[in-house]
């Protein structure tokens, strides 16, 4: 995902957000960025599987 981080600098980044938001807010929020993520791919998934839907019923009367 991020090439450039290693795992030195990850747990660096950790421990500041444990600092920051503490050891009960970590999982709440580690959660809701988890949801976000997989209600993102879902939302990307839609417009994919409703343009392979045929339009029935719908004309184009870009000619008229």
């Amino acid at each position: 995902m991020l090439p450039n981080i290693g795992t030195g600098e990850l747990l660096i980044i950790l421990a500041l957000g444990l600092l920051i938001f503490g050891a009960k807010q970590v999982p709440e929020i580690a959660r809701a960025f988890g949801k976000a993520i997989n209600s993102f791919k879902a939302g990307m998934k839609e417009p994919i599987e409703e343009s392979k839907k045929p339009e029935s019923g719908k004309k184009d009367d870009s000619d008229s």
